[in-house]
């Protein structure tokens, strides 16, 4: 038989541990130390407590600041979790010193710091600046979609939420006319009936909190003057379309400059489209240099994809002479190095009508006699001989009732057998040309160049990184909190996260 070494696993070991020690220097954790304890004014946390005279001693804002953001660098940001870290961990044990906060302490820190980390933000960026991280010659802005802390399956319209309720009340109803018709018979079994009550329970609740979100909050207008969808969860978040479906939550928005890809401003706002947050995205960004004797974007380019193409968006960036590149939804198609990119796309299969519906090729037309015969043989009447349909010029023709109305052919020819009139052919002969004028047709000249496209070419390398780093790297893929003033909180701790590890990795070496 082999000889194995002594174990037990009931032993005790008493192992001495100097908390100073285990933050060994060149690693996140002893810059992140450093800069809390020698460089951060963290009294503008002071104004939450009042305990100087009475009252039980609060855990130190600096320690609990270390632990969630070297939580949030491990893409840790359930409270829960990291008060197991700190109770586990014994690098979270040395930032906290031991003191291990309970999770409602770290959740309430995190939530009710929005205005705080705001702060905290801007003294790391000034840190940044001091250290030569920052050129403020170039700054590119972009949105990161992320899910919250909220369900998309409790959004929709007002009327759509009634029709939710009203759903749930009939299936309520249903099942309790079901439970008296089983009492009569005699045939109720009891753990169904168990579960069923418990199903009625929770339907009431919803229906509860769907007529009670009605009756409290008004209807969400969006930015078209429009109705868009609430959601009974957070209101303040919006549906939006990804790359991986539809999802609940918020665009964090950072504007990020080139040299080191330093986050200079950051915001998350509820709404899917991203028209109308180029202009606040560049008030931070002068309101973050403001010190500066002259404003970074007055010889400083500013880059951002077509989400943020507009005309209003173009006019304010000529007016305060931003020298700006902003990329139109027709940008790539105009792009020679994409003309060959639609061969190498996949073939999705068209969808086949069962009724192929007669088109305009199927009619004969002569536009010098201006005459226009249907398939089935029956002459049109000229209706108009130019008309303009935005800037296209058309010839239209219409049959006459009588014909249409017994034609044989009448399936084929109009949308539904049962719509009223004749079929009307509108045949092109012609356009208006565009007069190319406005901040539209100029920026599309200034990024069609050849300057202009090496200048936007810049963009990805810029700000994508930051959000691979946030999302991929640490692996924070979603807000925890609600409401955009917590969500706002969160996503400028992420982006403050990302400038100290550029702190980290280029400023510390100076």
């Amino acid at each position: 038989m082999p000889r194995f070494k002594e174990h037990n696993q009931g032993q005790t070991v008493l192992l001495p541990v100097s908390f100073d020690r285990q933050i060994l220097p060149g690693t996140f954790e002893h810059t992140l130390n450093y800069l809390v304890d020698e460089m951060l004014d963290l009294t503008i946390f002071h104004h939450k407590y009042s305990n100087e005279e009475t009252g039980r001693p609060a855990y130190d804002p600096a320690l609990l600041l270390k632990i969630v953001v070297l939580a949030y660098s491990r893409g840790v940001t359930s409270s829960r979790k990291i008060e197991a870290l700190c109770c586990e961990n014994v690098l979270f044990m040395a930032l906290s010193v031991d003191t291990r906060p309970h999770f409602t302490t770290i959740a309430d820190f995190i939530s009710s710091s929005s205005n705080e980390i705001a702060k905290l933000f801007k003294q790391v960026l000034l840190i940044c600046d001091e250290m030569g991280l920052i050129g403020k010659e170039m700054f590119a802005i972009d949105g990161c979609k992320l899910p919250s802390n909220a369900s998309k399956e409790w959004s929709g319209t007002k009327q759509n939420l009634r029709k939710k309720s009203k759903k749930i009340d009939r299936a309520v109803r249903h099942m309790l006319a079901k439970h008296r018709d089983e009492d009569r018979k005699g045939e109720n079994d009891i753990s169904i009936r168990k579960r069923e009550v418990q199903q009625i329970e929770t339907l009431l609740k919803a229906s509860d909190k769907i007529d009670r979100f009605l009756k409290e909050n008004d209807e969400r207008i969006g930015r078209a003057g429009k109705e868009v969808q609430s959601n009974i969860t957070d209101n303040e978040s919006a549906k939006m379309k990804t790359s991986k479906g539809v999802i609940q939550g918020y665009v964090g928005v950072a504007a990020v400059d080139s040299k080191h890809q330093v986050v200079v401003s950051a915001e998350a706002y509820g709404q899917g489209q991203e028209h109308g947050l180029l202009e606040p995205m560049i008030e931070q960004i002068e309101e973050a240099f403001k010190e500066d004797e002259q404003s970074p974007l007055k010889d400083g380019k500013v880059l951002a994809d077509s989400g943020f193409c507009n005309e209003a968006t173009l006019e304010h960036l000529e007016e305060e002479q931003i020298d700006g590149y902003i990329a139109d939804h027709g940008f790539r198609s105009r792009d020679p190095r994409f003309k060959t990119a639609g061969e190498h796309k996949p073939e999705t299969p068209r969808k086949t009508s069962s009724k192929s519906r007669f088109n305009v090729e199927d009619f004969s037309v002569d536009i010098e006699k201006q005459r226009c015969v249907c398939p089935a043989g029956k002459e049109f009447w000229l209706k108009c001989a130019k008309a303009k349909i935005n800037r296209t010029l058309f010839m239209q023709f219409q049959g006459h009732k009588e014909d249409c109305d017994h034609c044989t052919e009448r399936g084929k020819c109009l949308r539904s057998v049962k719509q009223k009139g004749a079929r009307q052919v509108n045949v092109k002969i012609g356009s208006i040309a565009q007069e190319k004028t406005g901040p539209l047709e100029r920026m599309k000249q200034k990024i069609d160049s050849s300057l202009g496209r090496h200048i936007y070419s810049m963009r990805l390398g810029i700000v994508e990184p930051v959000f691979g780093h946030i999302t991929d790297a640490i692996g924070i893929k979603r807000f925890t909190l609600r409401g955009k003033q917590k969500v706002n909180g969160q996503w400028q701790l992420m982006n403050m996260l990302h400038n100290l590890t550029k702190i980290h990795r280029f400023g510390m070496a100076t």
